[in-house]
């Protein structure tokens, strides 16, 4: 209900999402008008169950509203399915904060894991996991050494990279760069068994295929994807002006033009979905709040692929057996 495209384009999302992939979805939000927006769409719900919230939480509202004052929202409702076990997997286009909140005191996370994160995946020519891209502003290096081991598991299983180069964001290669935030996370992740450190990145080489993953705090990794998504449009944008300039330009712009249109669809989000809230005892993916019908689709087969898999029983085994750093209380 608090995307900010609103309840029609997710709806068909879902909708498209159920005739292409063999699972049973459910829209969570305020039944009679959802009811009432498909029909004034011509969305047919027939294949869709619902589940009733009557509360909504906006993008303007405090994170902790999922718990106290609205948590009877879809975000809420859906996350209790997902808890308890109604549920496989949960998609949301809403509030972070939210999300992140609710992920962590809802649905929980794994026994041993301090922190969940945000993982969002770069479509470089080789695809570059980034973590944290948002969920945790303030981290300590035991936080991260978690991340690097998490970030390892999701590459191996979802793409299939036998040993998963992790890099840490930084201002140099120099093993001594950084503030002390990178210095002790580097003599940590240098030491770490179970994962392949390849040492500080720079951000301007990460679209080059230095690394599989990039390891950073919350508010250095968001600003670094914003950055790229920034640019990424503004190349496009550029380019498409380049190509109308004149006759000549335009016929170039015609020769190449299933090339651009794979270009922008590379960083679009209507391609990848979302971004899975890594650390959690279930599947939650959280989807770009702009996020089309297309988009919507494609997160629910992310979250689909990700339920289907034993990334979770991987993570809890390995912490139950040998846990890295300090976990705070579940």
């Amino acid at each position: 209900m608090g995307s900010d495209l609103g309840p029609a384009e997710l709806l068909r999302g879902v909708v498209s999402a159920a005739s292409r992939f063999d699972a049973t979805l459910y829209a969570v939000g305020r039944q009679d008008e959802l009811e009432k927006i498909a029909k004034e769409n011509s969305i047919d719900l027939s294949g869709i169950g619902l589940l009733d919230a009557p509360d909504v939480i906006t993008m303007d509202d405090k994170p902790m509203s999922v718990i106290r004052e609205k948590n009877h929202s879809s975000m809420a409702n859906g996350l209790r399915a997902l808890a308890h076990g109604e549920a496989d997997a949960f998609v949301s286009a809403g509030n972070t904060g939210a999300l992140i909140t609710g992920g962590t005191m809802i649905v929980r996370r794994i026994r041993g894991v301090s922190r969940a994160a945000i993982g969002t995946l770069f479509p470089f020519d080789a695809p570059v996991l980034l973590l944290d891209s948002g969920a945790n502003l303030d981290v300590t290096p035991d936080h991260l050494e978690q991340f690097a081991f998490i970030g390892s598991l999701y590459m191996r299983q979802m793409f299939g990279i036998e040993s998963p180069r992790v890099g840490l964001l930084n201002n140099g290669t120099e093993e001594t760069k950084g503030n002390q935030l990178q210095i002790d996370t580097y003599q940590k992740l240098k030491r770490m068994d179970g994962i392949n450190f390849v040492g500080n990145v720079e951000a301007k080489t990460i679209p080059f295929g230095v690394c599989d993953i990039v390891v950073t705090d919350g508010f250095t990794g968001n600003l670094f994807l914003k950055t790229v998504e920034g640019m990424a449009k503004y190349m496009s944008q550029n380019l498409k002006e380049i190509f109308h300039t004149n006759f000549l330009t335009k016929l170039s712009g015609l020769l190449i033009k299933d090339r651009f249109a794979e270009f922008k669809e590379a960083f679009s989000a209507t391609k990848h979905g979302g971004s899975p809230i890594l650390g959690l005892r279930a599947p939650v993916i959280k989807a770009h709040g702009s996020s089309n019908a297309r988009a919507i689709e494609s997160a629910v087969g992310q979250a689909i692929r990700f339920a289907e898999g034993n990334f979770n029983e991987e993570i809890e085994s390995f912490f139950a057996e040998s846990p890295t750093g300090e976990s705070d209380e579940n």
